[in-house]
């Protein structure tokens, strides 16, 4: 519970691999229609709390990532020095946040004004 205190979380990311092989025939991908075209490169990776990638990024061929690690929680405490999420980064008297919840258009037609600019 204290590294969800801090903000803090391992951050896992799973990106596709995909070659020109696993389409139909019939689509031609712009990346050309040899079957060993990679048509999506990957990029797996995972990242600990502490922002360290502790395995991967895995591009150009599919496969699993695991990490074995031993978890220090007295590193928590050091990350507060750059995130601190309920001390001196909460101003209140400096910073707010409104949400404008009032419905409006997605698309107008036109030529912009120099407020929507």
């Amino acid at each position: 519970m204290r590294a969800r205190r801090t903000g803090r979380c391992f951050a896992l990311s799973a990106d596709q691999y995909l070659r020109r092989d696993a389409f139909p025939a019939g689509l031609h991908p712009v990346q050309g229609d040899a079957s060993d075209t990679v048509l999506i490169g990957g990029g797996s990776v995972i990242v600990s709390p502490l922002g360290e990638v502790v395995a991967g990024p895995l591009r150009d061929s599919e496969g699993i990532l695991t990490a074995e690690l031993e978890l220090d929680l007295d590193q928590l405490t050091r990350v507060r020095f750059d995130l601190d999420t309920t001390g001196h980064y909460a101003r209140p008297d400096v910073f707010t946040l409104h949400v404008d919840e009032s419905p409006h258009a997605t698309v107008t037609g036109g030529r912009p004004t120099s407020q929507q600019l």
